[in-house]
């Protein structure tokens, strides 16, 4: 899905949208879409109606957002999915990445995408997937929530309605309804 997002966003801009405008020629936006004037958006990019796009905003291309979703202040996007109501409202990074509905990330999360060894990302479960790709962030289930000044590390897959603790680094896959403490303890949800 991650190699396709461009393409499909420019499709999506070629034959319109019901209640969507052109902002520029590869910038589709919803209605009651706010954008900061300090906001940058290099497409292709379709922005979801009711979007807010806050003050220093960076939406660097190949980019798809839901409705109702919140990029923040100093947040930069690129290469990614945001399904409806996700909030990345300060200092967010989401690189190669899907975010599901709702999915939450506290301040200063990053969803990072390359590896330091420059090795393709492979998600690493009960067996591992070899993505075939240098690049991959983060894939947020719905209503996932991460803790402010989280890392989330290439490849990792965060399990719908799971919250994480601030300040946790991750790395793997995290299941369903959990909280999850550090990177070694996650915890069912009573």
């Amino acid at each position: 899905m991650l190699g396709e997002i461009g393409a499909y966003a420019k499709k999506l801009i070629a034959d319109g949208i019901s209640g969507y405008r052109l902002l520029a020629d590869d910038v589709l936006i919803g209605e009651d879409v706010t954008i900061a004037p300090t906001a940058t958006i290099i497409g292709p990019a379709v922005i979801g109606k009711g979007t807010e796009i806050r003050p220093g905003a960076y939406i660097r291309g190949n980019v798809i957002t839901g409705e109702g979703c919140v990029i923040g202040n100093s947040s930069e996007l690129k290469n990614c999915i945001l399904l409806d109501g996700v909030q990345a409202p300060h200092y967010n990074y989401i690189g190669d990445s899907v975010l599901g509905n709702r999915a939450h990330l506290g301040a200063g999360v990053v969803c990072s995408n390359l590896k330091a060894d420059g090795k393709n990302v492979v998600i690493k479960a009960d067996e591992d997937y070899e993505t075939g790709r240098r690049k991959v962030g983060a894939i947020l289930g719905d209503g996932a929530d991460i803790g402010c000044n989280s890392v989330i590390n290439p490849g990792t897959v965060v399990g719908k309605n799971t919250s994480v603790y601030p300040l946790t680094s991750l790395r793997g896959v995290y299941p369903s309804g959990c909280i999850v403490k550090s990177q070694k303890e996650a915890v069912k949800r009573v």
